[in-house]
């Protein structure tokens, strides 16, 4: 399949292809080439951008994007000069900001870092946990750090110019004519089935079409794969943790399961509505009522408005004061328990509260954090006994003579994947490395085992080719019925674009609409009219209608647009109806703004970096972009 993909990728659909990993600015000239065997991909103003890091970028996008690798050579270069060049502007940004003097304090670092729910272990920033899953992803702190400091400074800049943009009054009342702007149209749809009865695909077109396309319909090289791997799941169920252990580790760090004072309380919401004299009075009562000795948790249940907690007597649970920053939290957390206050005045409506208990600061109970305890302190276990039989599997290999006898060395079984493609994403989850070692020319030929080759953090494997089977063409028998099924779509598509045309040249011959039509057998629909954000509206023909031509007087502009149904649709743009801005909501005018704003934005920070790009001394090594890559 991949090679029927390279074959295909040509002309305008590898050009698509290229645009959707297309960078965020392009830019045209302003650089130097030399052909010199040079250790650097690039130079901005003196500064190197080294190979190794630019072949790493190009290797990272390929891989994260699979149908790259398929690209033709021509492209494959486009693709290799579009990602210098987007290394070339980020340098371009990062000098800027280095004359500047623009440097991220370690605090705010911190901060940063600190928010990534991966490093955190209930809740709260885990050192070891951190550490654990920068070495998983081949990362050490200090990397990790530096690299977020970088993006932390350039989003910032992008942040700081982009939010310093104005749209003239003009210009978003322009936007505001277009973006609300409606379409009248007539449409008329010729479907597939109405010429269904007129398409002759015989076999004779289909055996040509087979002969005449030797590229197409290929059977992707495949390969028998027998592997062993070692899993880190696997170690950790097989880790045993006594109570003693757990009971010792907590003891040790009591101080991560800190927690915060606590308090738990109940409310009675009373909401404003349009009335807000009315509520507090009614919230007095309540008051009232729950001093008077009448349940709190009744009345919650009769008269609250929150419907999270009226079905429990009001019950808010246990929360920190960060928990609650308005004035609801200054009240529950200044009373003592038992207390009962009210109204309290909040965004939405009036509380009555009562303070049921207060849950010291300090650290959490063992019960409570046990099940969190139990999983630390298997990775612990696990981590270490992974890296020994990872060690093991290792040095079994230097001595093992085939795969059988690896499996016996390190205790595993052996596995296998039958018919193991370049494209293949089961059972290595479409892993480069592991393509790349099963299709290792010396490991392909069955002369030896691959290296250890890590999936991931949590999963390495040994390979072995048992049979490799190359790249044929599926033969016209297996294939007959897909080769019948395009040319029954082509000659579909070709006769309704011809009845779609003939309709088009009738209407100008002067025919009205509706009997131009059923001359063709096409469903004619009465004038409607068409919004520009119409989410149920066939998006081909939206497209076409709010990029077609304005009509002219008694004129209107006519056209033809394959359908979202497979059909054709003819349409007659009669009339166009500008936005009306004081009829649309405040609400709506407010979002347009803020889009429009940001959009001006975005270009600002565009001709920034454009300018920052002109202006700086750019040499690109030749050499280096011709380069042949690894997926070629």
């Amino acid at each position: 399949m991949l090679q029927n993909i390279r074959d295909n990728l040509t002309g305008k659909i590898a050009l698509i292809v290229l645009g959707t990993i297309a960078l965020s600015f392009v830019f045209v000239g302003g650089a130097n080439f030399t052909t010199i065997g040079s250790s650097f991909a690039a130079k901005v103003d003196g500064i190197d951008i080294g190979i190794g890091q630019f072949e790493t970028a190009y290797r990272d996008q390929v891989q994260g994007n699979p149908q790259l690798a398929a690209l033709p050579d021509e492209y494959r270069q486009q693709l290799r000069s579009n990602i210098l060049e987007q290394l070339v502007q980020q340098r371009v940004i990062d000098n800027y900001l280095d004359e500047a003097g623009y440097e991220i304090t370690d605090q705010q670092l911190t901060d940063v870092v600190h928010q990534f729910p991966e490093f955190q272990v209930d809740g709260r920033f885990d050192r070891e946990t951190y550490e654990t899953v920068l070495l998983g992803a081949s990362m050490t702190p200090t990397q990790f750090e530096a690299s977020q400091k970088l993006s932390m400074r350039r989003a910032q800049l992008q942040r700081a110019i982009r939010g310093s943009s104005v749209v003239p009054p003009s210009s978003y009342r322009r936007f505001l004519n277009l973006a609300f702007e409606n379409r009248v149209v007539t449409t008329a749809v010729i479907s597939p089935e109405s010429v269904a009865e007129d398409i002759n695909v015989t076999e004779e077109m289909v055996a040509k079409f087979y002969d005449d396309n030797p590229a197409m319909y290929n059977l992707p090289e495949t390969a028998d794969v027998e592997y062993v791997e070692i899993l880190r799941d696997t170690v950790i169920a097989e880790v045993s943790v006594t109570e003693e252990q757990l009971q010792e580790y907590y003891d040790l760090n009591k101080d991560r399961y800190e927690q915060d004072e606590q308090r738990q309380a109940r409310h009675i919401l009373i909401l404003f509505d349009d009335d807000e004299t009315g509520a507090e009075v009614v919230a007095d009562e309540m008051v009232t009522r729950v001093r008077s000795g009448e349940s709190f948790e009744v009345l919650a249940g009769q008269y609250s408005k929150d419907g999270g907690t009226s079905g429990n007597g009001g019950d808010l649970g246990a929360l920190t004061r960060t928990q609650l920053p308005d004035a609801l939290g200054d009240a529950i957390f200044s009373m003592v328990e038992g207390d009962v206050r009210g109204p309290v005045k909040g965004d939405f409506g009036f509380h009555i509260v009562r303070l049921d208990r207060v849950l010291e600061s300090g650290p959490l109970p063992y019960e409570q954090v046990r099940p969190s305890l139990l999983s630390e302190v298997q990775e612990k276990e696990a981590e270490g006994q992974f890296l020994a039989l990872e060690r093991k599997l290792s040095d079994a290999l230097f001595d093992a003579a085939d795969i059988n006898a690896l499996a016996a060395a390190v205790g595993v079984e052996v596995k296998t994947a039958a018919e193991f493609a370049r494209n293949s994403v089961a059972p290595f989850e479409g892993n480069q490395r592991a393509v790349d070692a099963i299709f290792d020319a010396t490991v392909l030929s069955g002369a030896q085992l691959s290296e250890l080759v890590e999936i991931d953090a949590n999963r390495t494997v040994v390979f072995s080719v048992v049979a490799h089977n190359a790249a044929t063409r599926d033969t016209l028998e297996n294939v007959h019925d897909q080769v019948s099924a395009g040319l029954t779509a082509r000659q579909s598509s070709d006769l309704m674009a011809s009845r779609a045309q003939q309709m088009l040249d009738a209407i100008n011959a002067g025919e009205e609409f509706a009997a131009a039509a059923e001359a063709v057998g096409a469903a004619a629909a009465p004038s409607s009219i068409m919004t520009r954000n119409a989410n149920d509206a066939d998006q081909s023909l939206a497209v076409a209608i709010f990029t077609a031509l304005k009509p002219t007087q008694n004129n209107p502009t006519l056209g033809s647009t394959p359908n979202d149904a497979g059909g054709f649709t003819i349409y007659s743009l009669d009339a166009v109806i500008p936005g009306q801005p004081q009829s649309i909501p405040l609400a709506e005018r407010d979002a347009g703004k803020n889009q429009l704003v940001d959009q001006y934005g975005v270009g600002d920070f565009i001709a920034f970096v454009q300018a920052l790009r002109a202006n700086a001394e750019v040499i690109i090594n030749e050499d280096a972009l011709a380069a042949q890559d690894l997926f070629q």
